[in-house]
């Protein structure tokens, strides 16, 4: 069950003051510390807090009995007006003009006529010391130089997160404190009584609460919460309204210009089973069983063990960008979507800057996820890339940023790329982007479960059979020259295209195949097969099948497809190679180079030429002959052709006649093997011929098509089933 804390234990009343008290007294102390220990200070929060957190610490360095007391001038850029002086027009023009200029001036007279023991506090470092495009700004220049002007002054400047100070003037300042956000263990400190019975009768949940609230500042924090005094208390009978309440918490929270998205991972996301369990298992499950932990201790213990870094990999269009909003609707999070390409500017400290504010927005409107879209544009790996040289600094920054994350703060950052091998390796390490997911191509079933999604989404009146057309439609390269396939932006674009269609048919029409390849046809390049190449393909894979299946030392086939999964071949034949165990005998390496053969031989048997598409099969029954020879000894002569090195074994330097008689060992058993895959194929031409159509009709043959296609031509085939062994407590076996 989830932490229950007892709401009697909670603050009846709070101002603002005694709020920042109990959630930054610690950095407070530690900075009064600081001071009286002559060290300027450089505080990093939030703009809305400056001034609370001067007056919490000027009560302190007022205070005698905490330490020697020092006293602080405020640079408030506020003008003063020389004694003597009235407000004739002249001696108005003599006062400086700005903001900026006024607090300068104010800056030179505390820095010239400081005294030991008086704390210069500029609360707009930032503002005050902000660079441009080309360099530092004339107002940066002048204050740099001036506080570099007394060595002995004692500085405590405030600037906001997301903005970077240029290193003259942040080494002015020894040490600095980040105060941002709120500590989670602390937030049951500024939560009023009244404001818990909003969330429970007696007790209530702080880390329900905490996830929304632990980037904002506690200011911040009491004017959200005091929007509710009205509201009625939690009644057990209507839990709907607390979910409600957190849900106008959360609107507050995110920012306006954030939006949480609504993306169902079961839902909106059609198959890929796989990926969503990996998403599950290794974030939403964790994060639930830590909301219902009834520790502090149990929660962190479990928190430790959520990666905050993602890296989805994949090809374009295949949902990477998707799955990420996907986890982001799931624990109620902003996303910050950033384009890699974008982030990079040509101004030095641009890109840096870019990053940082990126991380402090999605800080203060936690829980959040920021998705580095082409992540590899800029995080490429150090050394390997020849841009501006700003992609070094960045990767450091991101490097800074990700390290710098509270493990009680809900922040995840998720890296989009399509070549993970190129990032840097600093960004896959343990504690950075540790999780890696990647994201296919569509497969069969995942395609169907897509193309389901857009169905009904565009309410597209489809039959069964032309849907199941557009599932095997889609099973190919879209571009086989890029190795492209059918994606999940792609099966988008033909169901948009499909509704356009409707439309302008009207609305009795009924769509076919022919607006299926209309469709198809129009929006894609397809490079694909004509009929009568398909046809030398169907054969080709055949080829391999048959000389499979009825030679007794090979593996049996497991399927043959025209309209392949796999990324980088649509076209194939698969074996099960548990079949024939795992030893490599002479008879079995033989018949393995005679099943490579089988789809070069059907295409000679068929067409009485051979095509290109054989090169894979006969650079595998090359390479099985020459292994055959030079390492298993399998040759006329028993010579073992490799020597042993640190690096692994390579092959030897032979002499020439040696080389020639391997040459011509290799020879004979690719001839001898080629020859008897023709003779088989030749006495089975028919059954070729047959099952070549079987396959053009169907598109894929599984297994047991493959089974019922030779028995019910008579063949005598055994396929070696596999037999679920079945063991006792003992380890004997009791069914098989």
């Amino acid at each position: 069950m989830p932490i229950e804390f007892p709401i009697r234990d909670l603050p009846l009343e709070l101002n603002v003051d005694d709020a920042v008290e109990a959630a930054y007294g610690e950095d407070l102390d530690w900075i009064a510390d600081k001071l009286r220990r002559n060290v300027s200070v450089l505080v990093e929060c939030d703009k809305q807090v400056v001034t609370w957190l001067y007056a919490a610490l000027r009560g302190r360095l007022r205070d005698p009995d905490a330490g020697r007391p020092l006293r602080c001038r405020f640079v408030s850029g506020q003008p003063r007006r020389p004694e003597g002086s009235d407000d004739s027009p002249q001696q108005q023009q003599q006062l400086p003009s700005s903001l900026m200029q006024l607090m300068i001036r104010e800056i030179t007279d505390l820095v010239r006529s400081a005294e030991p023991g008086t704390v210069i506090v500029i609360p707009h470092v930032d503002l005050l010391t902000t660079t441009t495009r080309s360099g530092l700004s004339m107002e940066a220049k002048e204050v740099i130089a001036l506080v570099y002007e007394n060595p002995e002054v004692l500085l405590l400047g405030f600037k906001d997160p997301e903005f970077e100070l240029p290193k003259t003037m942040e080494s002015v300042f020894t040490a600095k404190r980040a105060i941002v956000g709120i500590e989670r263990r602390k937030l049951t400190r500024v939560i009023l009584q009244r404001e818990a019975r909003k969330f429970g009768v007696e007790h209530f949940d702080p880390f329900s609460l905490y996830k929304y609230c632990s980037g904002l500042n506690v200011v911040r924090l009491r004017e959200i919460l005091e929007q509710f005094h009205d509201r009625m208390d939690y009644d057990p009978r209507n839990p709907e309204a607390r979910t409600r309440l957190f849900g106008e918490i959360r609107e507050l929270t995110r920012g306006a210009e954030l939006d949480v998205p609504k993306i169902d991972l079961d839902e909106d996301i059609g198959g890929y089973k796989g990926v969503k369990e990996r998403i599950k298992k290794d974030i939403l499950d964790l994060l639930k069983h830590a909301d219902g932990m009834d520790t502090e201790d149990k929660v962190k213990q479990v928190e430790e063990l959520i990666p905050r870094g993602m890296i989805f990999e994949g090809p374009p269009g295949t949902g990477k960008t998707y799955f990420a909003k996907a986890i982001a609707t799931a624990i109620d999070a902003t996303a910050i979507v950033v384009s890699g390409p974008e982030m990079k500017s040509k101004w030095v400290g641009e890109s840096e800057s870019n990053l940082r504010n990126i991380f402090t927005r999605a800080r203060r409107s936690a829980p959040a996820i920021i998705i580095f879209d082409e992540i590899d544009s800029f995080a490429q790996r150090r050394g390997t890339y020849t841009g501006s040289g700003v992609e070094h600094s960045m990767v450091n920054q991101l490097l800074t940023e990700m390290d710098g994350f509270r493990k009680d703060e809900l922040v995840f950052v998720v890296g989009t790329t399509n070549f993970v091998e190129a990032l840097d390796d600093a960004l896959l390490r343990p504690g950075r982007f540790e999780l890696k997911i990647r994201i296919p191509y569509p497969k069969e079933k995942d395609r169907r479960a897509i193309l389901q999604i857009y169905r009904q989404k565009f309410d597209l009146v489809l039959s069964d059979e032309l849907f199941e057309h557009m599932v095997r439609k889609t099973s190919g390269f879209v571009n086989s020259d890029r190795r492209t396939r059918f994606s999940g932006d792609h099966l988008y674009a033909l169901c948009r295209g499909l509704a356009r269609q409707s439309i302008r048919k009207g609305k009795d029409h009924q769509l076919n195949e022919e607006d299926v390849n209309e469709v198809i046809g129009d929006t894609f390049e397809l490079s694909k097969p004509n009929a009568q190449e398909e046809e030398v393909i169907a054969k080709h894979e055949c080829g391999h099948a048959i000389v499979a299946t009825l030679l007794d030392k090979a593996a049996r086939p497991e399927k043959v497809t025209i309209e392949g999964e796999d990324e980088m071949n649509a076209y194939y034949t698969s074996f099960d190679r548990d079949s024939v165990g795992i030893i490599t005998t002479t008879a079995r390496a033989e018949a393995d180079i005679m099943v490579a053969f089988g789809g070069r031989v059907a295409e000679e048997v068929c067409y009485g030429e051979i095509s290109s598409g054989d090169q894979s099969d006969l650079h595998q029954a090359t390479r099985l002959a020459r292994i055959m020879v030079e390492a298993w000894g399998m040759g006329a002569s028993q010579e073992f052709c490799y020597e042993e090195t640190n690096e692994g074994f390579r092959r030897r330097r032979l002499s020439d006649h040696r080389e020639q008689q391997i040459d011509e060992e290799v020879d004979a058993i690719l001839e001898r093997q080629r020859n008897a895959a023709r003779t088989l194929l030749e006495e089975h031409k028919e059954t070729l011929e047959e099952m070549a159509k079987l396959l053009l009709e169907k598109r894929v043959l599984e297994r047991k098509d493959l089974k019922d296609f030779f028995k019910d031509r008579g063949y005598d085939v055994d396929w070696r089933e596999k037999k679920l062994t079945v063991k006792d407590e003992q380890g004997e076996v009791v069914e098989a």
